[in-house]
């Protein structure tokens, strides 16, 4: 299979020539995507690099880390390469772990494969504990939003894929800008991709980080809503009707009845002074109870449905019988 390599370069030129350097002879194709640098990345490239393999893409206006890789992953596609590797140029991605990225994906079992720096204790020892907090609690949200129950480490950027999968994408319709990775898991949940984590260590450069988490926090809540509720609608009401649909409605309208004829008559009780009765006690307390066991019957449902199946087996079967 072809490999590539697709570099999103925004500011990076103190180290994109030496993530270059670094890429194995496995590759055939490195993808340096200029994002509207305001340092010129794709021309500081062009006048100093000497690796015959790298392409130098230019986007007219920065379109973030996710408008880069659709740049690299289209690019990619059109040259007939088989695997896109995402690898960013601010050196704080190893280049020579790249072999345990891809191996997975051709040994046919995943369809994806991102960097994981939670597998080890010794991986995060240099990470800042808010980061740690931060990215332990991004990683349930993503859990929850994406339905990938086993991996850890979302907004992790090192990635690959495959392209026949990408075919599959709606790459217009990928967020553009931090949201990305996250983005990425919830369409490859759509269509049932497998995804994999990749044990890596966390290494920090000097590059200064844009992200700042008090603007982004909202949004992040905002959109992991909106893929949760997408992400149950597609799973459990449209595409299938399950147990597990059975659980979440029988659950949610258990609990939603309860609370409210125990608000009603709690109010009622606090207006008339006269204390509830036992009876109206259990009455609004175990329409709750069972709803919540519903919910967590639910919640176990939804870990165990974690796709098991290489999607690109089945596309690849296809391509095979077509030709």
């Amino acid at each position: 299979m072809k490999i590539a390599v697709a570099i999103p370069c925004y500011k990076v030129t103190q180290h994109v020539l030496g993530v270059i350097s670094a890429i194995g002879p496995q590759v055939h194709a490195i993808y340096a995507v200029d994002d509207a640098c305001p340092q010129d990345s794709g021309r500081f490239i062009e006048e100093h690099n000497h690796d015959p393999r790298v392409h130098v893409l230019y986007n007219l206006e920065n379109r973030g880390v996710g408008g880069a890789m659709v740049t690299a992953y289209r690019a990619a596609m059109a040259d007939d390469m088989d695997i896109v590797v995402k690898i960013d140029g601010d050196g704080q991605m190893d280049p020579a772990l790249l072999p345990f990225f891809v191996h997975p994906l051709l040994q046919g079992k995943a369809d994806y494969t991102k960097g994981n720096r939670f597998f080890r204790p010794e991986s995060v020892q240099g990470m800042p504990p808010i980061r740690l907090f931060g990215n332990a609690v991004l990683s349930f949200m993503t859990k929850l939003s994406c339905g990938y129950w086993n991996v850890m480490d979302p907004t992790n950027g090192y990635t690959a894929i495959r392209t026949c999968v990408l075919a599959e994408l709606p790459l217009d319709k990928l967020e553009r800008r931090y949201f990305f990775e996250t983005d990425m898991l919830f369409r490859l949940n759509t269509l049932r991709a497998v995804v994999r984590d990749v044990p890596m260590d966390s290494v920090y450069a000097d590059e200064e980080s844009n992200l700042k988490v008090g603007k982004v926090l909202p949004e992040f809540l905002r959109k992991h809503a909106s893929r949760l509720w997408r992400r149950y609608v597609y799973n459990y009401l449209i595409r299938d009707f399950n147990v597990g649909s059975l659980y979440s409605i029988f659950g949610a309208l258990l609990v939603l009845a309860g609370t409210v004829f125990g608000t009603i008559r709690w109010l009622d009780s606090t207006l008339s002074h006269n204390p509830a009765t036992s009876g109206t006690v259990m009455l609004a307390a175990l329409p709750i109870l069972i709803g919540i066991q519903f919910l967590i019957a639910f919640l176990h449902y939804d870990v165990s449905n974690v796709p098991t199946e290489p999607l690109s087996q089945s596309l690849d079967r296809s391509a095979r019988e077509e030709q």
